[in-house]
């Protein structure tokens, strides 16, 4: 049993994957304490995990709040590490223990982000190749160091979390992971890419594309609004302009992200510029991958 880090899992309507993931991560040598958070479901979710799962800690929330609703388990967290789990990801044995003894060596360190295998056949999840090929130096870190991580497959140092704030609300969920990595930066943490860590993904297909496509662009422009000088802020809204056109929600989104670039404007304030400059570097290193034969990105693995 490991008694120092604990596996926060967030859900919203999908008894029948949260069930099964809760299941997996009780089976877990670790044996972590585990944190669902129920966002709101109207299918009878927290009832029933209390009824199979006693030793399961479920916090209901009354509303869904989206990628905030980590907040909640985070809360309730008495261990120095939090490892995250969406409804659909568990994590392999052996992961979490690996993950103390990093941490506990690279205090640094802030969040390790996990190797994702996809379905059934385990393929790496391209987001993975490239993180592993990261521009920035790892030195005297536990893997290459990130400008990013991965919400669903991660481990947090729990004070570092709480230092952040955890998830802004306002961002509710796509690309929510933005906002808390530039913080972290900025405050001097590092954000590490792990292959030792395994995290295994079983993406449901029942998802809305488009109402994701926009979350993600305009999310990206608030984040830009919030932390990022002027000329990305406007990059980004630009974009996320032109994602509204294409999703034929232009007028509906267009006046959402208005209110919502004010609201941000009231709260902005600009990284540092090494924060600034690690972006960029990896902005260069992106550009070179897309220029690249796809097999250069992500060798002997197919994109999903």
């Amino acid at each position: 049993m490991n008694r120092r880090i604990s596996v926060v899992v967030l859900t919203h309507n999908r008894l029948a994957q949260v069930s099964r993931t809760v299941e997996r991560l009780l089976a877990l040598p670790e044996r972590p304490a585990v944190i669902v958070v129920d966002n709101g479901s109207t299918d009878g979710t927290p009832p029933a995990l209390r009824r199979r799962f006693p030793s399961v800690c479920v916090i209901e929330c009354r509303e869904n709040l989206g990628a905030a609703g980590r907040n909640r388990g985070v809360e309730a967290a008495a261990t120095d590490y939090v490892a995250f789990s969406d409804d659909d990801t568990d994590w392999a044995p052996g992961s979490l223990d690996r993950a103390v003894r990093m941490l506990d060596e690279a205090p640094r360190v802030a969040v390790l982000s996990a190797r994702v295998v996809v379905g059934e056949a385990a393929r790496l999840d391209p987001t993975c190749a490239r993180m592993q090929a990261s521009p920035l130096a790892g030195k005297a870190l536990p893997g290459p160091a990130l400008v990013g991580y991965m919400a669903g497959a991660c481990v947090f140092r729990t004070s570092a979390f709480r230092e952040v704030g955890g998830y802004e609300p306002r961002l509710f969920i796509g690309g929510e992971e933005s906002l808390v990595s530039l913080d972290l930066l900025d405050r001097g943490y590092a954000m590490v890419y792990c292959d030792a860590l395994t995290v295994a993904h079983y993406p449901c297909s029942a998802r809305d594309a488009s109402l994701r496509r926009r979350m993600l662009a305009r999310n990206a422009a608030l984040v830009a609004w919030l932390r990022l000088p002027l000329a990305e802020a406007l990059a980004a809204s630009a974009r996320a302009l032109t994602v509204y056109a294409k999703e034929g929600a232009f007028v509906r989104d267009t006046a959402a992200l208005a209110a919502g670039i004010g609201w941000a404007l009231r709260r902005r304030r600009i990284v540092g510029a090494p924060v600034l400059r690690m972006r960029a570097r990896v902005r260069d290193a992106e550009r070179n991958w897309a220029d690249a034969p796809p097999m250069a990105v992500a060798p002997a693995e197919p994109d999903r």
